[in-house]
């Protein structure tokens, strides 16, 4: 009976945004540097199939310069280090909320998050001492173009835009770490929710200054969220007569947790991972399936199951439930450096 009383609710909260639009389907060969061709899937696949093997490189970047980073009271901008076609979205925007200096965390939000979005955790972080960076995620607030209302070039049946916003929101967590390094913190964590622990979780296991990791609803594949999950049901809309899952899957493979997850095999770094089990958006199957992989690379990350789905886990009781984990998952991380 509470699964059925959540996932109405989840749909309830789905219908109340009515701004989405299904935006037409493109390869996007352009977005990611490859010229026009008759065979764009192949063209598509040998480029999806190289960043994998060679993610180090595809994540690659240097630190964002100082003298074009600013910080004007809690208000970070510096440059992404990947350029875009929209000159809005390549200024990094964040939020600082000072901590000690013993750990900071930066912290990547759901898709559309509003510009106050995951402020509150980010202030009860501070309040126990923990720095929390919130970064706005590429075609985000400032960073959106005039042409979108909500964000949807960061999810889209574009796959070549789709690849390199996600490749770039990872470089732009990336630059945001060496930024609180240097500032002075001791060592850098990270907290993803929704498409921001996807980011996360990348980031994470390509960038070991990251001594710590939270990542709120998790699944292997993006593909597979975007074909099956209730938020993205007007993105699916338009793969049809188009494009069939399996093949999206390995295009999208570089920017999805599963295929990388070998990079941090064994690794002893503390992941807690957050589910709700009644989420239609990252439904429980493919949670699973990426805990099982995790579970066959010989990591052990602390798994914790809400009663709750995806929406309803940013309502109470359940958003206090998440924040208290969250919290006193980093709060004993940075008073021993260990779980």
């Amino acid at each position: 009976m509470l699964g059925r009383y959540i996932e109405s609710r989840e749909r309830a909260f789905h219908r109340r945004e009515d701004n989405r639009r299904s935006l037409p389907f493109d390869w996007g060969l352009e977005h990611v540097g490859l010229s026009a061709t008759d065979r764009p899937m192949a063209a598509l696949e040998a480029y999806s199939s190289q960043a994998v093997a060679d993610s180090e490189r595809f994540y690659a970047c240097d630190p964002a310069p100082e003298n074009e980073t600013v910080l004007d009271g809690e208000i970070l901008r510096f440059p992404s280090a990947a350029t875009t076609p929209y000159p809005e979205n390549n200024t990094v925007w964040g939020r600082l909320f000072e901590g000690k200096p013993e750990l900071a965390v930066v912290v990547l939000p759901q898709w559309n998050c509003p510009w106050d979005g995951q402020v509150g955790l980010c202030r009860a972080l501070a309040r126990f001492g923990i720095g929390a960076l919130r970064l706005s995620l590429p075609y985000h607030h400032h960073r959106k173009p005039p042409e979108i209302d909500r964000a949807e070039y960061l999810v889209s049946p574009n796959i070549g835009r789709t690849l390199t916003a996600n490749r770039q929101a990872v470089l732009d967590a990336r630059r945001a770490a060496g930024w609180l390094l240097a500032r002075g913190y001791r060592r850098v964590g990270i907290v993803g929710t929704s498409i921001g622990s996807c980011i996360a979780f990348l980031t994470f296991a390509h960038d070991e200054r990251f001594s710590v990791g939270a990542f709120i609803h998790v699944s292997g594949y993006f593909a597979d969220v975007v074909w099956s999950g209730l938020s993205t049901q007007h993105v699916r809309h338009s793969f049809d007569g188009a494009i069939e899952l399996d093949d999206l899957r390995r295009l999208w493979a570089p920017i999805s947790p599963i295929p990388l997850i070998p990079r941090i095999r064994g690794d002893q770094r503390p992941m807690l991972m957050l589910a709700g089990r009644y989420d239609l958006t990252f439904p429980r199957r493919l949670t699973s399936n990426l805990m099982e992989n995790i579970d066959q690379q010989g990591l052990s990350p602390e798994m914790v199951w809400l009663p709750c789905g995806h929406y309803t886990m940013g309502t109470f009781p359940f958003n206090a439930l998440a924040g208290y984990r969250i919290v006193q998952f980093l709060r004993r991380f940075r008073e021993t450096g260990r779980m």
